[in-house]
């Protein structure tokens, strides 16, 4: 292994990786997850992810392949990977559109539907660990903050309140 010079190793050391946001963000993002993943895994057998998907179809936030990639800032062989699993286990099925036959839209099963009703309950359990010892203002701020940073890096947010 080749080892650096000692300043370019001293500077790497002496980052301080905990006061940049991005990385506090990606850490509580990742954190958060985990804990959802955790759960849905146990109660339900699926990822987090295969429950955010499941819901943002069943709530009709999502009804396109192409749409989930979007949402989730992943490519298309990756948002078509999922879907072929979540099909497999026959919680959701493709249907041709009838007014546009090019589009393939994506539509839960029964069982699909009782999945996806129970992930905003296990999500917000996990937020609400979270955000233990916040005020209801540090919550709602956190959250006007969170808004401000998605709209300055072009996102849209649903501004219905939670």
């Amino acid at each position: 292994m080749t080892q650096p010079p000692d300043q370019l190793l001293a500077e790497l050391r002496e980052f301080e990786l905990d006061e940049v946001v991005g990385y506090l963000l990606a850490r509580a993002k990742s954190s958060i997850s985990n804990l959802v993943s955790q759960r849905t895994m146990k109660e339900l057998g699926i990822t987090s992810t295969q429950g955010s998907i499941l819901f943002m179809i069943g709530s009709g936030r999502c009804q396109l392949a192409a749409e989930l990639a979007r949402h989730y800032g992943i490519d298309a062989s990756a948002v078509t990977r999922l879907v072929d699993r979540l099909e497999k286990r026959k919680l959701l099925r493709r249907v041709r559109s009838s007014e546009d036959r090019r589009a393939v839209l994506l539509e839960l099963t029964a069982e699909g539907y009782e999945m996806a009703a129970h992930i905003p309950g296990m999500f917000c359990d996990v937020v609400d660990r979270a955000l233990s010892g916040f005020t209801p203002e540090e919550v709602g701020f956190l959250k006007s903050m969170l808004r401000r940073i998605l709209a300055n890096t072009c996102e849209s947010v649903d501004e219905t309140p939670r």
